[in-house]
C-alpha cells in the first residue's frame, strides 16, 4: 500500500503532526505551540481559531520533511473533554471550554442524582455540565468536541465524533448510544454529534482546507480519538491483554480487554476501541515522587550504581503528596518514603522498586475487575530510560516488555486513519 497518512495531536499547549505509512514507519513530525489558556477561578478557555492556526503550523513544519500531496487520509485526537457550541457553519458561539474547566456549580450534583454509577460524565469538570450552559444559545447547531472542530475545518460535514470523545460527555458505549438521563438533565440528545467508532470515515478534505493546509483535496477524514486513548494506540498494543505504561510524572497504566470494566471509584472507565475496550488507571506516584529528591542530572550519574539484584528491604509508597486515586482510592493515603538510606543509590533503588509494586498491584487489580491477564507491557516515558526500574518492572510484573512503537499521540490517531482506509498497521 502506498501513500502514508497524517495523525494530529492537539494537547493543551501545542500540535503535533505524524505522518506515518503503511509499515508503520514515522516518516515525518511537526510540531507548533498555543497560546495558553485562559484561566479565571475555576474557568479554562481556550480560543478555537488558535487550534486552527496551530494545524497549519504543524502541518507547514511537516510539509517541510514530506510531500505533503502524498497523504491519503487524516484523523486527529485531541484533549478529553474540551468542548464548544457552533452553528451550523462550524462557526463558534463562544470560547471553547477545557477538559478541566470546573466552573459548573451545582451541576456535578445533579449529574449525580441522574446517571448511572459508571457513566464518565460525572465531577466538577463533566463536558455534560459545561455543555448545558450553552443549551439555549441562539443560533446553536450542536455541541461538538475540540477534535470534532477540526474534523469540520478539515471538511466533514456530517456532525460526527468518536465513541471516545463522546464519553465524558455521557455517551453510553455499551449501548452505544446517548442515554436518556441528559434528556432529563435538561441537554437534548439533538444537540450533540452523532456518535461513530473511532476510525470510521466521516468525510473529505475540502478545497478550502486543502489550499490552507497544503493536503490533497478529497482524502479521507477519519474519526479520531481522546489524546489519552492515542497514546495508547500509539504504543503498538493490538491484542487483549497487552498494555501500556507511562512513565512519566505519574504511572498511567492502560490494558486492552475484550469486556467493558467501570470502577469510578478508582477512575477506572472503559474506551471502545471498536470491539475492543481499553480500561486503565492512573496513580499518583511516578516521576513526581522521584523529581523532589534527585534532578534529572543526578538520577542519570546514580543510573551505574543501582543494583536490582538486591533488594533494599524498604517498603516506601512514593507519592509526591496526600492523595492516591488508584490502585487504590484514598484521598487521605500518605506518602510513606522513610527511613531514607544514607547513600542516595539506595534511596532511589527503594524508590524504584515502590513504583513498580505500584504497577504490578494496579494491573493485578485490572485483572480482579475483570480484565483478562496481563500478557505484555510496552513502556513510555522518561521512565524507561533507567535499567534499574526497567530491570524490577519486568521482575513485578513477569511477562515481556518493550518499548512503544512510538510516544506521539499523533501516531496513534495515524493509526486510524489507516483503519479508515480498510488498513490495520501490525507491530512485532
Amino acid at each position: 500500500m502506498h501513500g502514508f497518512v497524517i495523525g494530529l495531536d492537539l494537547g493543551t499547549s501545542g500540535v503535533r503532526a505524524v505522518a506515518v505509512d503503511a509499515a508503520g514507519q514515522i516518516t515525518g513530525l511537526g510540531a507548533a505551540k498555543l497560546l495558553a489558556t485562559k484561566a479565571a477561578g475555576t474557568r479554562r478557555e481556550q480560543s478555537p481559531e488558535d487550534w486552527w492556526d496551530g494545524c497549519r503550523a504543524a502541518l507547514d513544519e511537516l510539509g517541510r520533511q514530506v510531500d505533503l500531496t502524498g497523504a491519503r487520509a487524516v484523523a486527529v485526537d485531541a484533549t478529553s473533554g474540551t468542548i464548544l457550541p457552533v452553528d451550523h457553519h462550524n462557526r463558534p458561539l463562544a470560547p471553547a471550554r477545557m477538559y478541566d474547566d470546573a466552573d459548573t456549580g451545582d451541576l456535578a450534583a445533579k449529574i449525580k442524582t441522574l446517571a448511572p454509577r459508571e457513566s464518565a460524565a460525572h465531577g466538577a469538570t463533566s463536558p455534560a455540565a459545561r455543555a448545558l450552559g450553552w443549551a439555549k444559545l441562539p443560533r446553536l447547531h450542536c455541541v461538538v468536541h475540540q477534535a470534532d472542530w477540526i474534523n469540520g475545518c478539515l471538511g466533514a460535514t456530517s456532525w460526527q465524533t468518536d465513541e471516545n470523545n463522546a464519553l465524558k460527555t455521557g455517551y453510553d458505549p455499551v449501548s452505544r448510544s446517548w442515554p436518556d438521563w441528559l434528556r432529563g438533565f435538561g441537554l437534548s440528545p439533538g444537540i450533540l454529534p452523532e456518535v461513530v467508532p473511532v476510525g470510521t470515515p466521516i468525510g473529505h478534505v475540502s478545497a478550502q482546507a486543502a489550499l490552507a493546509l497544503g493536503l490533497p483535496e478529497g482524502i479521507t477524514i477519519a474519526a479520531g480519538t481522546t489524546d489519552g486513548c492515542a497514546t495508547f494506540l500509539a504504543s503498538g498494543a493490538t491484542e487483549p491483554g497487552e498494555a501500556s505504561t507511562a512513565l512519566g510524572s505519574t504511572l498511567v497504566l492502560k490494558l486492552l480487554s475484550d469486556r467493558p470494566i467501570f470502577a469510578p471509584e478508582l477512575g477506572i472507565y472503559s474506551h471502545r476501541l471498536g470491539d475492543a475496550w481499553l480500561a486503565g488507571g492512573a496513580s499518583n506516584c511516578g516521576g513526581k515522587t522521584l523529581l523532589q529528591f534527585f534532578t534529572a542530572e543526578r538520577l542519570a550519574a546514580l543510573e551505574a550504581s543501582l543494583d536490582p539484584s538486591r533488594p533494599t528491604g524498604t517498603d516506601y509508597y512514593p507519592l509526591s503528596s496526600v492523595g492516591e486515586r488508584f490502585p487504590v482510592s484514598d484521598p487521605d493515603l500518605a506518602p510513606r518514603l522513610t527511613p531514607r538510606p544514607a547513600e542516595d543509590a539506595q534511596f532511589l533503588l527503594g524508590l524504584y522498586e515502590a513504583l513498580a509494586r505500584v504497577e504490578q498491584t494496579g494491573y493485578a487489580k485490572l485483572r480482579e475487575l475483570g480484565c483478562p491477564p496481563l500478557r505484555s507491557v510496552r513502556h513510555a516515558g522518561g521512565g524507561g530510560r533507567s535499567a534499574a526500574w526497567m530491570t524490577l518492572r519486568a521482575q513485578a510484573l513477569g511477562v515481556p516488555q518493550q518499548a512503544a512503537w512510538s510516544e506521539e499521540a499523533a501516531a496513534g490517531a495515524a493509526r486510524l486513519a489507516w483503519r479508515a482506509l480498510g488498513h490495520e498497521l501490525t507491530f512485532a
